[in-house]
């Protein structure tokens, strides 16, 4: 059992790994980067995903909307998670449709929308992210294995590959996410030439 066990550790510490490629590093510098200046500019996030990957995008919402390390103002971020919403899509306009008509909703110029999928093979977050290039909005894409369909439709990108099943790709997701969030608050309200960041969003 402890073979398995360190074998499990060993593929764990290799996931994190891929955050210190290049790739990696530049992923999440100029996510926080371009957070941030949206923050700044009175925009907003759109975030989702299937399955694990929707519970690491409300994970990251509620780290924005609440706070993460410190307290600080408010910072507006959506999961495109509401079950309502969800099923009421779903159900009268197909499964493809449901993150689509959630931008369509709520997406503007200013905006980011994040898609987090393992596979990138997800026809959802593919119809998502051209509403959400049709709209204006910048996107960012989380991705595992080869990056799948979803490869190079996205504004940014970081393809964690290597890996066979979802888990290991989702921990090194959720890894990147809290640094991202660790750079945002660090560059609106900690460093020596802070930016006021307003309630105001739309």
């Amino acid at each position: 059992m402890q073979n398995t066990v360190l074998q499990s550790i060993d593929e764990c510490i290799r996931a994190m790994r891929a955050l210190r490629s290049v790739e990696g590093l530049h992923f999440i510098e100029t996510a926080a980067e371009w957070i941030s200046e949206c923050f700044r500019k009175q925009g907003k996030l759109l975030i989702a995903g299937n399955g694990g990957s929707l519970c690491d995008a409300m994970h990251f919402a509620e780290e924005l909307t609440g706070q993460f390390r410190k307290k600080r103002a408010a910072l507006p971020a959506i999961a495109l998670s509401d079950p309502g919403y969800l099923t009421c899509v779903a159900n009268d306009m197909g499964y493809e449709s449901v993150f689509a008509r959630g931008v369509e909703a709520f997406g503007c110029v200013g905006d980011i929308f994040i898609a987090m999928t393992t596979s990138g093979n997800s026809q959802n977050l593919v119809a998502a992210m051209d509403v959400a290039k049709e709209r204006g909005l910048k996107t960012v894409a989380f991705l595992g294995k080869t990056g799948g369909k979803m490869r190079g439709l996205a504004d940014l990108e970081w393809v964690v590959s290597g890996f066979a099943f979802s888990d290991r790709i989702q921990e090194a997701h959720m890894a990147a996410i809290h640094i991202i969030i660790e750079q945002v608050e660090q560059n609106l309200f900690y460093a020596q030439s802070t930016v006021s960041v307003g309630s105001q969003t739309h």
